[in-house]
């Protein structure tokens, strides 16, 4: 019995590091999901302006920075669902981890292929995050050159 709560501690010891990993993914989704949310309201708030404009050169202004909006939201969406395939890897890795044991199964391969895939997807989740933010940026510098 005392050797199963001490095989059951080390389990649970090596799970905390996915754990961890677990909650700042989340965080990190709930970054994204914010962002994702103030580009469809702006996206929103652009659509309206749009049906009033008269002159050619805001007009063409507006529909640039709309089209950019809806691509942000494309991106941003990929990104949010790898983040969350991520997530879902994390998780399998911990299961993996209690059953594999439970079990006596030889699970090392699968684990380590796992978590390499979980690391794999939030790194391709934020490059997709970084370009996000890169057409943010390009969208105001865009403005800025309007206003001079």
């Amino acid at each position: 019995m005392e050797e199963s709560i001490n095989a059951l501690a080390g389990i649970i010891q090596i799970a905390v590091a996915p754990v961890f990993l677990l909650a700042g993914i989340a965080g990190f989704l709930n970054v994204m999901s914010g962002r994702l949310g103030r580009i469809v309201d702006r996206a929103r708030v652009v659509e309206r302006r749009v049906s009033g404009l008269t002159d050619e050169a805001r007009l063409a202004l507006a529909s640039r920075e709309l089209r950019t909006l809806w691509r942000r939201v494309k991106v941003i969406n990929w990104s949010i669902g790898l983040c969350t395939a991520s997530a879902l890897m994390v998780c399998v890795v911990v299961v993996s981890l209690f059953v594999g044991d439970f079990w006596s199964l030889h699970i090392g391969t699968f684990v380590v292929v796992t978590f390499v895939l979980a690391m794999m997807l939030l790194i391709a989740a934020l490059i997709l995050f970084i370009r996000e933010v890169q057409l943010a940026t390009r969208v105001l510098v865009v403005g800025l050159e309007f206003m001079e």
